[in-house]
Formats: structure tokens, sequence, C-alpha cells
């Protein structure tokens, strides 16, 4: 992970973050920008190098939607970036569920995030609801796990990357990874239409 700012800085940014103080959000996100960018470009790992627009897309669009929450709970840095990989997961099945509704004639507009569009490939939209639904699933009988598998899956994360934002140690991180994963396959296996899961 790249070099941590200041703590005393992110926590004085964080307790007003706690308290209402919306400005906090336009401190805290330059403080932490390399570490957004980094959970953003995990996305594009498999992609092509040139869509670096993508991770600065992503990042913005978490910036835009953190300014809009009144308030967002996050006592330290961890939390601060847990928050941030649950919005770009949300701000990539929102794009998803929208292309989707596009292509079977809804008319109703995309997101207007042309940034964002390298991340969705048509042939991964499907799979990503599905594994967004199971997701949801498995946070309500294993938080700690679906927590790992959406900062490795949706944020692109190692998992040294995920035991550092977690505060956790890698093996830990690993441990939950391997039980995560298998539930999830097995719940995707008897989904119709599904062909993919969180890989390692």
């Amino acid at each position: 992970m790249p070099d941590e700012p200041p703590t005393g800085d992110v926590t004085r940014w964080l307790s007003a973050l706690n308290n209402g103080d919306g400005g906090a959000v336009d401190r805290l996100v330059p403080l932490l920008y390399t570490e957004l960018r980094v959970m953003a470009k995990g996305r594009m790992r498999k992609e092509r190098a040139a869509h670096t627009l993508g991770t600065t897309g992503l990042v913005n669009e978490v910036y835009l939607r953190f300014k809009k929450q009144d308030r967002i709970q996050a006592s330290d840095r961890a939390q601060f970036l847990a928050a941030a990989s649950n919005t770009m997961r949300r701000v990539l099945v929102d794009y998803g569920r929208a292309k989707k509704s596009q292509k079977r004639g809804s008319g109703e507009p995309l997101i207007p995030l042309d940034a964002v569009e390298p991340f969705l490939p048509d042939d991964e939209i499907e799979d990503l609801l599905l594994l967004d639904e199971a997701l949801s699933r498995l946070e309500a009988i294993n938080p700690e796990g679906a927590l790992v598998v959406q900062h490795r899956f949706f944020s692109g994360l190692t998992q040294h990357e995920t035991a550092e934002v977690l505060g956790l140690s890698s093996k830990t991180v690993r441990r939950r990874w391997f039980a995560a994963r298998a539930w999830l396959r097995k719940e995707m296996s008897s989904t119709p239409g599904a062909d993919q899961s969180p890989r390692s």
C-alpha cells in the first residue's frame, strides 16, 4: 500500500465527518486519494492500461456520493475505506442495472459516467448483478466474509491490501476469503445464468 497520510489529520477529519461536517469529505478524499485510486484501479487490473480515466472517474463518483450524504459513520481510516469500497460497489452495480434496463428498452437513462464504462463490459453486467445479489445474502449471515469479498472483488484489492485496509492479518483475510468464496460459488451455481464467482 502507499505511504499513509498523517494519522492525526485523518483522525481529525473523520471526527468532523462523524459530527456531520460535510466539508470534511473535501479534506479526507485528498488525504486518502492514493489509496482510493489503488482500490479503483484494482477493478481494472485485467483491462487495458489505457483505461486510467476509469480509475479517476470511479474515485470521483465515490467523492460525489459522499458529498450527498449527511453523515458517514467511520471512526478510523479502515472504516472510511470500507465505506468507499461499498460505494464503489454501488456505483458499478447501479451503472450495470441502468445499462441493462436501457438495453431492454425501458428508456432509463444511464448514470452519466463515461469513465465507468470500461469497468462494465456487456458480458460482465449480468454476472456482476447476480454476484451483488448473492453478496447481499452473504452479508446477512457472514458480514466479515462479505466485506473481504467486497474489497477483493469490487475494489480489486489483493489479500495483503485488504488486510491493511481492514486492520487484519493476511492469514485472517485469507481464511475469510476462502470461506466466503466457497459459499458464493455454491450459491451462484444454483442461480440460472450465473457463470462467474470471485476468483483468487
